[in-house]
């Protein structure tokens, strides 16, 4: 029987310990505090440690969003990851969150699209909800990207962090509240501004692609910055119509942490003043599909979101992709208290006859030691 709504339920977030200040990037490559804030609005960005992973670092904000639900692992129905930073290239990384939470019914799959991959995957999971086809459906956004960086590029990487973040979307026997409406949008003319060259079919791995430093992130700074001011904000405007309202209906606004002078630029050319915008990219950095789950699970957390408020949530990335969905909050905020007493670690079992090399950069590692914040390696579960 189909719902009458689809409603988020739980959420929930995980920052790494690792903290990678500007001062920091300052000793790796020819940049400085100043330049970095005055462009992006960065201060620091969080690191997984050599024990962690996208599937481990899921796990724990799928956990405290399950937890926040009021709900069990089991009750769950599918789990969607949004990545564009996969544990491995197949299987899905999904699968393994669906074993570190303890899970042992639902489906699970891998989503991508970048930047805005949490975005297409919570209206995804509305689908599946408001059809029937799920009771409880699992979103999380989850990136360890600081794994893809070249620390000789100034240009890329001072932007990007580690992290991650998920809700729960639940059906609803009352009517009203959950997502409104949606817009999805993609443009391939930006394809090739943000990406990773080498690493698929069509230039896959080889000497010659590591020797040429073609497995790390890409991008046109320049041209990305203009077309996502003008993506963000006509992919709000449009979820907004869509859902019946105007930007003053609109209680809070959650963009994609990407760069500070582009969440003002957008909100500006809203007619948003910053007040009903919430900001963590100075502390988080840009953290692709993990960013708007982050901060949601922060504003809700912090009491900027209550019931009957209207949100909107807007990203864009690599694609060229954009999404926005427009959601009236029903879920009491103080329900974030029961995520308190979920721990910090989660693990899923090894292959048995392969073991990976040492995952964190020497230069990451360097860092993380001299500032006593690289956690112990964890050890993973391997079941007989």
């Amino acid at each position: 029987m189909e719902p009458q709504s689809a409603r988020i339920t739980g959420w929930g977030m995980y920052a790494p310990q690792g903290v990678l200040t500007n001062a920091d990037l300052e000793r790796l490559v020819d940049t400085s505090d100043e330049w970095i804030m005055t462009r992006t609005g960065i201060r620091e960005r969080r690191v997984a440690g050599p024990g962690e992973t996208t599937a481990t670092m899921g796990a724990v904000a799928a956990r405290r969003a399950i937890a926040t639900a009021g709900l069990e692992p089991d009750d769950i129905d599918m789990i969607l990851l949004a990545t564009c930073t996969p544990d491995y290239q197949l299987p899905s990384t999904a699968a393994f969150v669906k074993e570190a939470i303890g899970n042992r019914r639902a489906a699970a799959m891998d989503l991508a699209a970048a930047c805005s991959g949490f975005v297409y995957a919570f209206a995804t999971a509305n689908s599946m909800v408001r059809s029937g086809m799920a009771r409880h459906v699992l979103v999380i956004g989850s990136e360890l990207l600081t794994r893809f960086l070249d620390f000789t590029d100034r240009s890329t990487c001072v932007l990007f962090g580690d992290g991650a973040g998920a809700v729960v979307v639940s059906a609803s026997d009352e009517p009203g509240g959950g997502m409104l409406d949606a817009e999805l949008t993609t443009d391939p003319s930006g394809a090739y501004l943000i990406w990773v060259p080498s690493g698929g079919s069509a230039s896959p791995p080889s000497s010659q692609t590591v020797a040429r430093g073609e497995h790390f992130i890409r991008m046109n700074g320049s041209e990305t910055y203009r077309y996502a001011t003008k993506t963000l904000a006509s992919t709000a405007l449009r979820a907004i119509e869509r859902a019946g309202l105007t930007a003053d209906d609109i209680a809070l606004f959650v963009p994609h942490q990407a760069n500070l002078r582009i969440i003002r630029f957008v909100a500006n050319s809203m007619g948003i003043d910053m007040e009903r915008v919430y900001v963590n990219v100075e502390r988080y950095g840009n953290t692709s599909a993990a960013s708007v789950p982050i901060a949601l699970a922060e504003a809700v957390d912090a009491g900027r979101i209550k019931v009957g408020d209207n949100i909107v949530f807007v990203a864009f990335g690599a694609g060229f992709t954009s999404g926005a969905a427009v959601v009236q909050w029903t879920a009491d905020p103080a329900n974030g208290r029961r995520a308190r007493s979920v721990d910090d670690h989660a693990s899923v079992h090894a292959p048995a006859d392969w073991q990976a090399a040492a995952p964190v950069p020497d230069v990451l590692m360097d860092v993380l030691s001299r500032n006593g914040a690289s956690p112990a390696p964890v050890a993973p579960k391997v079941h007989a």
